[in-house]
Protein backbone atom coordinates (compact mmCIF):
# COMPACT_ATOMS: atom_id res chain seq x y z
CA UNK A 1 0.00 0.00 0.00
CA UNK A 2 1.35 3.38 -0.95
CA UNK A 3 1.66 6.27 1.47
CA UNK A 4 -0.88 8.08 -0.71
CA UNK A 5 -3.34 5.25 -0.10
CA UNK A 6 -2.76 5.40 3.66
CA UNK A 7 -3.39 9.15 3.64
CA UNK A 8 -6.54 8.63 1.58
CA UNK A 9 -7.88 6.12 4.13
CA UNK A 10 -7.35 8.55 6.99
CA UNK A 11 -8.98 11.37 5.04
CA UNK A 12 -12.00 9.40 3.87
CA UNK A 13 -12.63 8.30 7.46
CA UNK A 14 -12.95 11.97 8.42
CA UNK A 15 -15.65 12.33 5.76
CA UNK A 16 -17.38 9.24 7.12
CA UNK A 17 -17.30 10.73 10.62
CA UNK A 18 -19.25 13.70 9.31
CA UNK A 19 -21.92 11.35 7.99
CA UNK A 20 -21.96 9.50 11.33
CA UNK A 21 -22.49 12.83 13.09
CA UNK A 22 -25.31 13.64 10.69
CA UNK A 23 -26.91 10.27 11.50
CA UNK A 24 -26.67 11.00 15.24
CA UNK A 25 -28.34 14.39 14.77
CA UNK A 26 -30.99 12.94 12.47
CA UNK A 27 -31.50 9.24 13.22
CA UNK A 28 -35.00 9.00 11.73
CA UNK A 29 -36.74 9.53 8.46
CA UNK A 30 -38.26 12.74 7.18
CA UNK A 31 -36.52 15.98 6.49
CA UNK A 32 -33.40 16.61 8.56
CA UNK A 33 -32.89 20.02 10.08
CA UNK A 34 -30.88 22.43 7.89
CA UNK A 35 -28.11 22.59 10.49
CA UNK A 36 -27.54 18.84 10.04
CA UNK A 37 -27.66 18.94 6.22
CA UNK A 38 -24.39 20.87 6.09
CA UNK A 39 -22.61 17.77 7.41
CA UNK A 40 -23.46 15.77 4.30
CA UNK A 41 -22.26 18.54 2.02
CA UNK A 42 -19.05 18.83 4.04
CA UNK A 43 -18.67 15.05 3.89
CA UNK A 44 -18.74 15.09 0.10
CA UNK A 45 -16.28 17.98 -0.02
CA UNK A 46 -13.91 16.13 2.30
CA UNK A 47 -14.27 12.86 0.38
CA UNK A 48 -13.45 14.53 -2.92
CA UNK A 49 -10.55 16.35 -1.29
CA UNK A 50 -9.28 12.96 -0.08
CA UNK A 51 -9.41 11.79 -3.72
CA UNK A 52 -7.59 14.91 -4.95
CA UNK A 53 -4.88 14.48 -2.33
CA UNK A 54 -4.53 10.80 -3.25
CA UNK A 55 -4.04 11.64 -6.93
CA UNK A 56 -1.44 14.30 -6.19
CA UNK A 57 0.46 12.15 -3.68
CA UNK A 58 0.30 8.95 -5.75
CA UNK A 59 1.59 10.65 -8.89
CA UNK A 60 4.36 12.26 -6.85
CA UNK A 61 5.34 8.92 -5.27
CA UNK A 62 5.43 7.23 -8.67
CA UNK A 63 7.48 10.02 -10.18
CA UNK A 64 10.01 9.92 -7.35
CA UNK A 65 10.38 6.18 -7.89
CA UNK A 66 10.99 6.75 -11.60
CA UNK A 67 13.48 9.56 -10.95
CA UNK A 68 15.49 7.69 -8.28
CA UNK A 69 17.86 5.94 -10.71
CA UNK A 70 18.29 9.07 -12.83
CA UNK A 71 21.81 10.47 -12.64
CA UNK A 72 20.90 13.84 -14.13
CA UNK A 73 19.80 15.89 -11.10
CA UNK A 74 18.98 18.97 -13.18
CA UNK A 75 16.64 16.96 -15.38
CA UNK A 76 15.00 15.39 -12.33
CA UNK A 77 14.51 18.86 -10.81
CA UNK A 78 12.96 20.14 -14.04
CA UNK A 79 10.52 17.20 -14.19
CA UNK A 80 9.55 17.66 -10.53
CA UNK A 81 8.93 21.37 -11.16
CA UNK A 82 6.75 20.57 -14.17
CA UNK A 83 4.66 18.14 -12.10
CA UNK A 84 4.37 20.64 -9.24
CA UNK A 85 3.21 23.31 -11.69
CA UNK A 86 0.57 20.97 -13.11
CA UNK A 87 -0.62 19.93 -9.66
CA UNK A 88 -0.88 23.57 -8.56
CA UNK A 89 -3.29 24.10 -11.47
CA UNK A 90 -5.15 20.82 -10.98
CA UNK A 91 -7.92 22.08 -8.62
CA UNK A 92 -10.35 19.48 -9.89
CA UNK A 93 -8.87 16.06 -10.76
CA UNK A 94 -11.38 15.00 -13.41
CA UNK A 95 -10.97 11.54 -14.83
CA UNK A 96 -9.31 12.93 -17.96
CA UNK A 97 -6.76 15.00 -16.02
CA UNK A 98 -6.10 12.19 -13.57
CA UNK A 99 -5.53 9.62 -16.31
CA UNK A 100 -3.23 12.06 -18.11
CA UNK A 101 -1.15 12.75 -14.99
CA UNK A 102 -0.71 9.04 -14.26
CA UNK A 103 0.23 8.33 -17.90
CA UNK A 104 2.74 11.16 -18.15
CA UNK A 105 4.41 11.05 -14.74
CA UNK A 106 3.89 7.49 -13.50
CA UNK A 107 3.92 5.72 -16.87
CA UNK A 108 0.73 3.88 -15.85
CA UNK A 109 -2.33 3.81 -18.08
CA UNK A 110 -5.43 3.54 -15.89
CA UNK A 111 -7.96 4.08 -18.67
CA UNK A 112 -9.05 0.44 -18.62
CA UNK A 113 -8.17 -0.34 -14.99
CA UNK A 114 -10.98 1.45 -13.17
CA UNK A 115 -13.46 -1.41 -13.28
CA UNK A 116 -15.09 -3.73 -10.77
CA UNK A 117 -18.35 -5.59 -10.42
CA UNK A 118 -21.07 -3.55 -12.09
CA UNK A 119 -18.74 -0.72 -13.16
CA UNK A 120 -16.90 -0.41 -16.45
CA UNK A 121 -14.08 2.13 -16.92
CA UNK A 122 -16.20 4.66 -18.85
CA UNK A 123 -18.91 4.57 -16.15
CA UNK A 124 -16.29 4.97 -13.42
CA UNK A 125 -14.92 8.02 -15.21
CA UNK A 126 -18.41 9.50 -15.64
CA UNK A 127 -19.26 8.90 -11.98
CA UNK A 128 -15.99 10.47 -10.81
CA UNK A 129 -16.66 13.53 -12.95
CA UNK A 130 -20.21 13.71 -11.59
CA UNK A 131 -19.02 13.70 -7.98
CA UNK A 132 -16.41 16.33 -8.79
CA UNK A 133 -19.04 18.52 -10.45
CA UNK A 134 -21.31 18.15 -7.43
CA UNK A 135 -18.43 19.11 -5.13
CA UNK A 136 -17.78 22.16 -7.28
CA UNK A 137 -21.45 23.13 -7.19
CA UNK A 138 -21.48 22.83 -3.40
CA UNK A 139 -18.23 24.71 -2.90
CA UNK A 140 -18.73 27.50 -5.42
CA UNK A 141 -22.45 28.17 -5.13
CA UNK A 142 -23.95 29.42 -1.90
CA UNK A 143 -27.06 27.53 -0.92
CA UNK A 144 -30.18 29.70 -0.96
CA UNK A 145 -32.52 28.93 1.90
CA UNK A 146 -36.23 29.53 1.43
CA UNK A 147 -38.27 29.70 4.60
CA UNK A 148 -41.19 27.34 4.98
CA UNK A 149 -40.45 24.88 2.20
CA UNK A 150 -38.49 21.68 2.12
CA UNK A 151 -35.63 21.93 -0.31
CA UNK A 152 -33.87 19.15 -2.11
CA UNK A 153 -30.57 18.27 -0.54
CA UNK A 154 -27.37 18.38 -2.51
CA UNK A 155 -26.65 14.75 -1.65
CA UNK A 156 -28.55 12.05 0.19
CA UNK A 157 -27.09 9.85 2.92
CA UNK A 158 -27.20 6.84 0.62
CA UNK A 159 -25.53 8.71 -2.24
CA UNK A 160 -22.82 9.93 0.10
CA UNK A 161 -22.15 6.36 1.29
CA UNK A 162 -21.99 5.30 -2.37
CA UNK A 163 -19.50 8.09 -3.06
CA UNK A 164 -17.25 6.87 -0.24
CA UNK A 165 -17.38 3.29 -1.53
CA UNK A 166 -16.80 4.45 -5.10
CA UNK A 167 -13.71 6.45 -4.18
CA UNK A 168 -12.33 3.49 -2.23
CA UNK A 169 -12.80 1.33 -5.33
CA UNK A 170 -10.96 3.88 -7.49
CA UNK A 171 -8.05 3.99 -5.08
CA UNK A 172 -8.00 0.18 -4.80
CA UNK A 173 -8.01 -0.29 -8.59
CA UNK A 174 -5.33 2.38 -9.00
CA UNK A 175 -3.15 0.65 -6.41
CA UNK A 176 -3.68 -2.69 -8.19
CA UNK A 177 -2.54 -1.14 -11.46
CA UNK A 178 0.67 0.04 -9.81
CA UNK A 179 1.27 -3.40 -8.31
CA UNK A 180 0.91 -5.14 -11.69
Amino acid sequence: MSKACETFEHSIKDAERLLDTFNKLHPGSGHPPPEAEVLKRAGLIMAMTAWETYVEDRVDEALESRLAPLNDLKLAKLIRKKLNDEISRLHNPTSERTLQLFREYADVDLSDKWKWTGIEPNKAQERLNGYLKLRGDIVHRARKVKEGSAQPHAISKDDLKKAFAFLRHLVHETEKAFAA
